[in-house]
């Protein structure tokens, strides 16, 4: 049987109920306010139901307090900042921070430093020096032979930018081939181009361009001095302007080049000079490009040109103006499929007009390429098609056009070996005199073998013939084995 409560037992319960009913309000009172009305605590009951307790601080007068200097500064951040600050303290503690939205990323600054550079501010310069000795030997239709051994010394770099926005890039490489022993003559080349983007408005980007080269015209070269033992120098300048803007699918450009060329005096074999400044040459040409992308992989083009040569002496040795326009057409299609492939293919039409007379206009089909594929992780394939107009030097023609093919593949045996292989010809096509048309054949083969992170071993072996219509002929053969130093 159980007990009944007493009305002592009644009375003690009631004021146990009252005095929790007292802390609740204190506590709801010392809560800060925000002048709206505080939602009204709960109690659980001895079964598991809630009992609402009346809200009271609607009768009880608003209390303010005073605002502190802290305050002052916290009113003085804009919501953006004071968010972000809220932020950070809530995530000062956890270990899986939120990710922040794409619309709310800082831009990056965008950089090229793989350390394998020099850093100077913010440019990154990544320097190379070859040393090697090498040996040439030539051979030519007359049983005349040469040979020669070479010291070579070899300096190559790129100076790169590292912008947030535009991008400059300055390559050089330039070879020193001194002669030890031997019946030829120094063979110095090398060439400098800097390139320099500026990234516009409205999907629009101008590229401004300029190099300088410099090499030794080449004995098989159909304008070199026969009887010559050093042969001319050229020297080559360029300068060039070009604006692009793509619009939707449309990529659209317009550019203007400048080129001009001057040769050195060839020294004859007999130890007198032969001066070659009737040679010296301008060359403006404007193009203009435009495209459609038909996927973000391939866009084909059409590309139109127009160009003027101007030659300093009006007449040169024979008593020819050679100076003419030169027009150009094509259309191609360009690819680009990331690392795998890239480049493009185009057909066209060229013609070169002359302001003598006696001089004919010459006209060819042109085919220009450039690809570049790579078939697996550590081969890569290059293959070059190009094809130029060149002037002559012979009375009563007007020049030939050239027909290049180049190709180049490189395969990594092992991860400290690379193996190299290249090939290529060349056919001249004179169109009023085919006994001077010649075909030039070149192969070469090499090895690299990383000693360390900065410093390479490198063996090569080339060999290059030439054959012309008339009978002549040349071939050479050069082997060589050096040290390449790198940053």
């Amino acid at each position: 049987m159980t007990d009944r409560p007493t009305a002592a037992g009644f009375r003690h319960q009631r004021a146990h109920l009252c005095a929790l009913m007292a802390s609740c309000a204190l506590i709801g009172l010392a809560a800060p306010t925000s002048g709206m009305a505080q939602q009204a605590p709960t109690l659980q009951g001895l079964r598991g139901t809630t009992t609402s307790v009346p809200d009271t601080s609607t009768a009880a007068p608003a209390q303010t307090t005073p605002r502190r200097e802290t305050d002052e500064a916290a009113i003085a951040l804009d919501d953006d900042s004071l968010r972000r600050i809220t932020n950070d303290a809530l995530d000062a503690k956890r270990i899986n921070l939120r990710q922040s939205p794409m619309d709310d990323r800082r831009a990056l600054k965008k950089t090229n430093d793989d350390g394998t550079g020099i850093r100077l501010g913010t440019m990154i310069l990544r320097p190379e020096v070859s040393q090697g000795i090498s040996v040439e030997r030539k051979s030519d239709s007359s049983g005349n032979r040469q040979n020669t051994t070479y010291w070579d010394n070899g300096l190559k770099g790129t100076l790169t930018s590292d912008w947030s926005r535009h991008e400059l890039s300055v390559t050089g490489n330039g070879t020193w081939r001194q002669k030890i022993a031997g019946d030829s003559d120094n063979d110095p080349s090398g060439r400098v181009d800097a390139t320099l983007r500026l990234d516009l408005a409205d999907d629009m980007a101008a590229r401004l361009t300029t190099g300088y080269g410099f090499s030794r015209e080449s004995s098989t070269d159909p304008n070199a001095i026969s009887n010559a033992s050093v042969q001319s120098g050229v020297h080559q300048y360029s300068a060039g302007a070009v604006l692009s803007r793509d619009l939707g699918r449309l990529r659209g450009s317009v550019g203007i080049e400048f080129q001009r060329w001057t040769y050195t005096d060839a020294r004859l074999s007999d130890g007198s000079l032969l001066s070659n400044s009737d040679r010296d040459r301008n060359a403006v040409t404007v193009s203009s490009r435009l495209g459609y992308e038909i996927s973000p992989a391939l866009a084909p083009f059409i590309e139109v040109s127009a160009g003027k040569t101007n030659y300093d002496q009006r007449f040169d040795s024979a008593g020819y103006q050679r100076s003419g326009n030169i027009y150009g057409a094509k259309a191609g299609i360009a690819s680009d499929f990331g690392e795998k492939l890239r480049g493009e293919f185009a057909v066209g039409y060229k013609h070169a007009s002359f302001e003598d007379s006696r001089l004919d206009g010459m006209g060819a089909m042109t085919l220009d390429s450039t690809i570049n594929w790579s078939p697996h992780r550590g081969t890569d394939v290059a293959l070059g098609l190009g094809t130029s107009i060149e002037p002559s030097t012979t009375a009563g023609i007007s020049g030939d056009v050239a027909y290049a093919l180049t190709a180049a593949v490189t395969h990594e045996l092992r991860e400290n070996l690379v193996a190299r292989l290249s090939g290529g010809t060349t056919w001249r096509n004179y169109q009023n005199a085919s006994q001077l048309n010649s075909l030039y054949y070149t192969a070469g083969a090499g090895l690299t073998y990383h000693l360390s992170r900065s410093l390479d071993l490198t063996a090569d072996l080339t060999w290059e013939r030439t054959r012309s219509d008339d009978g002549s002929n040349s071939r050479s053969i050069t082997a060589g084995i050096g040290l390449k130093l790198k940053r």
